[in-house]
């Protein structure tokens, strides 16, 4: 088992010929990704690094049994990319492209009610499960196979974590980047329930951000539903309140919306806090023996 993507997952790419989209597809291959194709529109029936090209996502899972996208076009056309893809069935779609306009995601979100896709990103590193599937652009050297869930909103934040647990000899069962857009497909609650049903997974770190409410309400909500240990982290405690800070998504509103107050709330729902991301690896260590 894992979170989303395992070793029998079948893998297309939207955007495949572009560059971006070449090198990871590459990338990928070498960690083991189980990659059958890509799409770019008008270069159906070609083959691109030994493999099918597609005209249509449709055409791509129909005749690859694709059952997960990795989404490289530009944010402008990437809308499109993600209804595309929800319309030929593909059940987890991840979108890296950054700057994708919020109001494109929320009709994307709208198009998206009542099917069962997930769409994790937009502007996310994407999503590994180490040693057998990689869709993104992370560097897969510093992930080793473990019994560890990873959900984060910031990419680099996300390397820092698992560089630090992996020097002290605890692997990722399954780590997934949500994206610091204020729109987003999946959620640090969605991420939680399935690394808590998710039986080769132990305990989760879960890294937040300044802006908005996902970090407290998923603590909230892990209070009631998650039995297996979080460690916890909300970077921007220097951040100004009102200054956007990087991400779309990252920007304080109200005193809530602060580092040290997320990081408050969660404390008191039970999730042991760092409050020092140097320090993730020496807390996951003391959290989870």
């Amino acid at each position: 088992m894992s979170a989303f993507v395992n070793k029998k997952s079948r893998v297309i790419i939207q955007g495949f010929t572009g560059q971006h989209a070449t090198f990871h597809a590459e990338e990928a291959i070498k960690t083991g990704t189980t990659i059958v194709g890509g799409v770019t529109p008008g270069k159906g029936g070609t083959n691109h690094i030994n493999l099918p090209v597609f005209d249509t996502v449709r055409q791509a899972v129909d005749q690859t049994g694709a059952d997960v996208s990795g989404i490289f076009v530009p944010p402008a056309f990437a809308a499109d990319a993600i209804m595309e893809a929800i319309d030929a069935g593909v059940k987890v779609i991840v979108v890296i492209a950054d700057g994708i306009p919020v109001q494109d995601m929320v009709r994307v979100k709208r198009y998206l009610v009542g099917k069962d896709s997930i769409i994790i990103g937009p502007n996310t590193p994407g999503i590994i499960t180490p040693g057998e599937c990689k869709v993104g652009i992370m560097p897969a050297h510093i992930y080793k196979p473990g019994r560890i869930g990873v959900v984060s909103r910031s990419g680099t934040l996300n390397y820092e974590a698992v560089e630090q647990m992996t020097a002290l000899g605890y692997g990722q069962s399954t780590s997934v980047g949500i994206g610091g857009d204020p729109v987003n497909g999946c959620d640090f609650i969605t991420c939680l329930k399935a690394f808590q049903d998710d039986p080769d997974t132990d305990a989760i770190v879960m890294i937040g951000e300044i802006g908005g409410p996902q970090e407290v309400a998923a603590a909230e909500w892990a209070k009631q539903h998650v039995t297996k240990p979080i460690v916890g982290f909300v970077a921007g405690v220097s951040a100004p309140p009102g200054r956007r800070m990087g991400h779309a998504g990252a920007i304080i509103s109200g005193e809530s919306d602060t580092a040290n107050a997320k990081m408050d709330r969660m404390e008191a729902l039970g999730i042991a806090v760092v409050r020092n991301p140097a320090k993730i690896g020496e807390t996951i260590k003391r959290a989870f023996g």
